[in-house]
């Protein structure tokens, strides 16, 4: 945290997370899990609302741990909207080594999964591929809108909660896709 404070990446409330923080980095998760526990459209979805549950966890920890490396350990770090080098903590900023510790961190959760029984192999790495894609969402989100005029309602808590829903939601869409055709 000191670090953190005196590079000025520091987060708001020293780190502390609040009940909105816990609600953005969970509804998704708990939407898909509840939707499994009622057994919402039968068997045949049992296993989508899986896939929806890993992949919003993915998305979660390929977020946290790319942000916390990059601001951390960035080399250098670059607004995803234009490539221009701007300073470590910018809304919207992605770092080679943020990138890759958020990839690996997805990786491990969606292989850990998979070892478990959870999932298969292929809805392990649509896992990983839609956390990416959703981080990359997420950065251009916060690149274009957040902490601009007339979107200070977009806080880190809302992004949270668009990254990833889109996560879960670009697996399941794409596991439709592999697993469909």
């Amino acid at each position: 945290m000191a670090q953190k404070e005196a590079q000025g990446v520091a987060e708001k409330r020293k780190g502390r997370r609040g009940p909105a923080s816990v609600i953005g980095s969970s509804a998704a998760g708990c939407f898909c899990a509840f939707l499994s526990i009622f057994g919402v459209g039968g068997e045949a979805f049992s296993q989508v609302w899986k896939l929806g549950f890993v992949a919003s966890f993915c998305t979660k920890l390929s977020d946290t741990v790319s942000s916390e490396i990059g601001k951390a350990y960035g080399k250098t770090t670059y607004l995803v909207t234009t490539l221009k080098v701007v300073p470590r903590g910018t809304e919207g900023a992605v770092s080679v080594e943020g990138t890759i510790a958020g990839f690996l961190a997805s990786f491990l959760l969606a292989f850990g999964s998979c070892v478990m029984g959870e999932l298969g192999a292929a809805e392990a790495i649509i896992c990983v591929i839609a956390s990416q894609i959703a981080n990359v969402g997420e950065s251009i989100i916060g690149a274009a809108l957040q902490e601009k005029e007339g979107f200070q309602w977009l806080n880190n808590d809302v992004v949270n909660i668009i990254n990833i829903s889109m996560g879960s939601i670009i697996a399941v869409l794409m596991q439709q896709v592999v697993f469909r055709n």
